[in-house]
């Protein structure tokens, strides 16, 4: 979900208890849209992270100390000259908006005390991080807004600073009974659009759980609702503020357990979710480095690979239009054994042409009917059967090289696939840095650059262990893939497959011992998972021992060939396994 002013209310809970007071003693730009503070606190140093990144912003305190560039950016040396030494004396939220000021006292050039305010804007694709003067002029913005961009505020150097009003949205706390059911629910509408569309602050996840709490379907009318309906809305909507009043909280990650991946996060507990894991947390900064962790490393290996998915997608276009076109010239090259008949009937009856004919009409003792032979009228019989014979061996050669020239490109083409696939999986730079190296070996991009130690650095293969105790190795790309297959596993370990789609070779190691039933449904539901089929709800996996698993000479990495297999179909889970390792 996305950081809504409810939530975000909790946050400023405990940046007062964390940070209020603290002193600032570094300031970072580690990316361009966001900061890394570095706060002395009467607990030590905190550090607190904030990213107006349109896609992913968030704000926390974090362990996590970032590499900041070599030169800072101008907005980062701004705010170290002026707040580089300063203290935090307040924090607030601006009623339930997405924004948190931050106000900070300092001294100026002359020794005097001064202050400035730092307004952090958790707003989707607006987001933004503002620095201003006492009188709220903005000094400067990690973004620039100019009036060409919003009509509504512009946010430059020089402007004052405001908030746009929400035009028909009021402060939920604000609210008292009589409003709520005068005002609110007396719209014609539904009860989710009526509660969306009168306050600030909440997101649908938080509308939704109030009516499910309160037993409604928040697609309900309005009209639609009996007065104990509504005093009940009343009694749950009221909780939810009076819990962030007083910080009366339950930190949680709601877990889709078949996904094993993180579905929604909150500050008090949502029923809606009440059938999946919740995983507990003591503040709210730890549920949002663990929720957006993994979005954030996610969101930086898409940008980091938009290189590499651009050069895969442009190769695979082109792989796949010269596919086409020779699979097409080929078919053009079936008129060949035509040409060659024309040829040896000509032999036999070209005595009957005369000078001048433009056909002729002959028995075709293959068929046994007649057929008729176009000829050129300024070469004999013979010449014209030469000319056909000609035709004939040219496309013979052609459809010759084109098989050829169509196994390569299919084999180009189901390399690039692969490649396309371990991409979609990657998860670090590392697991970057092979798919660069994979791709200058066969020559689609120029051999990498980078120093030895880049060149040196290789990802490893995914450790898990399911519920049986055995261990599961899963290959993120060819390489790796290979090195599982033929060095690391042993020849009665176990290797699962997607049949027909591209995926990660998948090793269970036996050490000897009989695998239960299940241990072979848990990788083959990892095999599923780290494959193209992912997405889907049911894949089928070959598995087989490995030592029935062959690789011919002078195949690519990955590829492999086997002959007898046993074929499961299972759905893409990683509810069984716990991940042990991966780098």
């Amino acid at each position: 979900m996305a950081l809504d002013g409810y939530t975000i209310s909790f946050l400023v809970h405990e940046f007062n208890r964390v940070l209020l007071n603290g002193k600032i003693n570094k300031i970072s730009q580690p990316e361009k849209e966001e900061l890394l503070f570095t706060i002395n606190t009467s607990e030590g140093n905190k550090r607190l992270l904030i990213s107006a990144n349109a896609s992913l912003p968030f704000m926390y305190i974090t362990n996590e100390n970032k590499t900041a560039p070599a030169v800072a950016p101008g907005f980062c040396m701004l705010l170290r000259k002026h707040i580089g030494a300063g203290r935090i004396i307040e924090i607030s939220q601006m009623g339930l908006e997405r924004v948190v000021r931050f106000k900070i006292q300092h001294l100026n050039e002359m020794g005097d005390i001064t202050f400035k305010y730092l307004y952090v804007e958790i707003m989707g694709k607006h987001s933004n991080i503002i620095f201003c003067n006492e009188e709220d002029m903005i000094l400067d913005s990690i973004k620039h807004i100019p009036s060409s961009v919003s009509s509504v505020r512009e946010v430059l150097p020089g402007r004052t600073y405001f908030i746009p009003a929400q035009e028909g949205k009021i402060d939920p706390f604000t609210c008292d009974l009589e409003f709520f059911l005068n005002k609110v629910l007396k719209r014609s509408e539904s009860i989710f659009k009526a509660m969306i569309s009168s306050f600030v602050g909440f997101s649908p996840v938080i509308v939704n759980n109030i009516c499910y709490s309160a037993s409604l379907d928040s697609d309900a009318s309005c009209a639609s609702l009996s007065e104990k309906q509504k005093d009940t809305l009343w009694q749950i909507f009221n909780s939810m503020l009076e819990a962030s009043k007083n910080d009366n909280h339950q930190y949680c990650i709601y877990i889709d357990a078949s996904k094993g991946a993180p579905v929604e996060y909150s500050a008090v507990p949502l029923k809606i979710y009440e059938d999946m894991e919740c995983k507990t947390f003591e503040t709210m900064s730890e549920v949002l480095v663990e929720f957006y962790s993994k979005r954030n490393a996610y969101t930086n290996i898409r940008q980091k690979s938009a290189d590499l998915r651009k050069i895969i997608s442009n190769h695979i276009e082109r792989a796949s239009k010269k596919l086409d076109l020779q699979t097409k010239q080929l078919k053009d090259t079936e008129k060949k054994e035509k040409y060659k008949v024309y040829g040896e009937l000509l032999h036999t009856y070209g005595y009957e042409a005369r000078p001048n004919d433009k056909s002729i009409t002959v028995l075709n003792y293959y068929t046994n009917e007649e057929l008729t032979i176009p000829l050129d009228p300024d070469f004999s019989a013979s010449e014209n059967a030469k000319r056909y014979f000609d035709k004939y061996a040219k496309l013979k050669r052609t459809a010759e090289a084109l098989d050829t020239y169509i196994e390569q490109s299919a084999q180009e083409l189901e390399l690039l696939k692969s490649i396309e696939a371990a991409l979609n999986i990657a998860e670090s730079e590392s697991d970057l840095n092979d798919i660069r190296r994979e791709l200058s070996d066969h020559g689609f991009i120029k051999k990498h650059t980078g120093n030895k130690k880049e060149k040196s650095k290789k990802s490893k293969p995914l450790h898990f262990i399911d519920d049986n105790g055995f261990d599961i190795y899963v290959g993120k790309n060819n390489y790796q893939n290979d090195e599982l297959t033929f060095k690391f596993a042993t020849g009665n370990d176990w290797w699962f497959h997607t049949k027909k789609i591209h995926g990660s070779h998948v090793i269970v190691k036996t050490n000897g011992k009989e695998l239960p039933d299940s241990s072979y449904e848990y990788a083959a539901e990892l095999a599923a998972y780290y494959s193209s089929g992912r997405d889907t709800d049911k894949v089928e996996i070959d598995y087989l021992q490995k030592k029935n698993v062959k690789k011919p000479a002078s195949a690519v990495a990955g590829f492999v060939v086997y002959y007898t297999n046993y074929s499961m179909v299972v759905s893409p889970t990683l509810e069984h396994v716990k991940l042990v390792s991966q780098e």
